[in-house]
């Protein structure tokens, strides 16, 4: 990592965030992958999702850094297929929020992702590389996983057994944990529901897990599509639960947005014994604060209108935002207790945790 030329010192939450070349990073639904003393950041490449386009990715992208403030772009490592519309991987598909997993047993990086066919009908795709930085090979399309509809999602390994466990969002209905297979491509048909809610505003969706001192913690936000909203933090003793709903992790945030975010995935510094990072996208970076409520309450009744008839509402037409430019929100986690919370910061440093 000896290339990568060192200029940022802190992470500034919400600001434009340029890798090293001086370009837009573009990893959204993002997440980290450590190997090696290398951090990789990936996520959907968004460089070319602007209106009118027609495109809602670019592929996934990843950047590498050795102290999480400087990222070398690595390119494509799951690059769009542009000669078969039919494809999970084609830039039209709604496919977003890639998360790869390392198989100990197979010695496979497994990445599954979301495609979004309409807002209520979604599956999954499933690749297999030999390397993190690929080439990736589709494995599995078109997975409902146990006959569901799944939206986002997170996956975890249980550090002591290897076993692979599948958070996803029955659509706007309830959220789902299911067991994967051994090879980790498919479920076993093995899962158990969690937060049963009538539908959007309410009903879960962008999980994300992780355990802290034995307790397992989920962070998920509502269904407002990319306006953010108040997120919710629940706990529980083990991957299946029972989970407890412990609030809003911004108890600060007086705007209840989450700090105009939605967290995507959670980190733990492999180097420091208590230092967890909140991942999170502003999706909508230029939607004035003073907007957001009004916004939301356009996409309620959007949802209202699709819940009655769902051929009325387009889903590309309902997200259609410029997401070549949304920013990244990342944010430590502090621990009251058992209980997380994440705080506001302008500015803030690794060496300080």
């Amino acid at each position: 990592m000896s290339s990568l030329t060192k200029t940022k010192t802190a992470i500034w939450p919400g600001q434009v965030w340029l890798d090293t070349d001086g370009k837009r990073i573009q990893a959204h639904g993002g997440s980290i992958h450590y190997e090696d003393g290398v951090f990789y950041w990936y996520g959907e490449n968004k460089e070319k999702t602007t209106p009118g386009s027609g495109n809602w990715h670019w592929g996934v992208r990843a950047y590498a850094s050795a102290d999480l403030y400087n990222w070398e772009d690595r390119g494509l490592i799951i690059p769009p297929v542009l000669d078969d519309p039919e494809s999970p991987l084609h830039p039209a598909q709604k496919m977003d929020r890639p998360h790869i997993i390392f198989n100990q047993q197979t010695g496979k990086y497994v990445c599954w992702v979301k495609v979004m066919i309409d807002l209520h009908t979604q599956a999954s795709t499933v690749l297999v590389a030999d390397s993190f930085l690929g080439p990736y090979e589709i494995v599995q399309t078109n997975l409902q996983p146990n006959g569901m509809n799944a939206g986002d999602f997170d996956l975890a390994v249980d550090p002591d057994t290897q076993k692979a466990h599948y958070f996803f969002g029955k659509v706007h209905t309830e959220l789902i944990c299911a067991d994967l297979s051994d090879d980790y491509t498919d479920v076993t048909g093995n899962f158990t529901s969690h937060f049963p809610h009538q539908g959007p505003p309410l009903s879960r969706e962008a999980p994300a897990h992780f355990e802290r001192n034995g307790t397992h913690y989920l962070i998920t936000s509502g269904t407002t599509g990319y306006f953010p909203n108040e997120s919710e933090i629940a706990s529980a003793p083990t991957y299946h639960g029972p989970w407890t709903v412990l609030g809003d992790p911004h108890p600060s945030d007086q705007t209840r947005t989450s700090f105009r975010s939605q967290v995507t995935s959670v980190f733990k510094h492999p180097h420091k014994e208590d230092l967890y990072i909140a991942l999170a996208d502003r999706w909508l970076p230029e939607l004035a604060a003073e907007d957001i409520g009004a916004a939301i309450e356009d996409m309620h009744q959007a949802f209202a209108k699709l819940a009655e008839s769902p051929e009325s509402v387009d889903a590309g037409e309902l997200l259609a935002s410029d997401t070549s430019i949304s920013d990244y929100v990342w944010l430590p986690i502090r621990f009251e207790g058992d209980h997380p919370v994440i705080e506001w910061h302008d500015e803030w440093r690794i060496e300080d945790f």
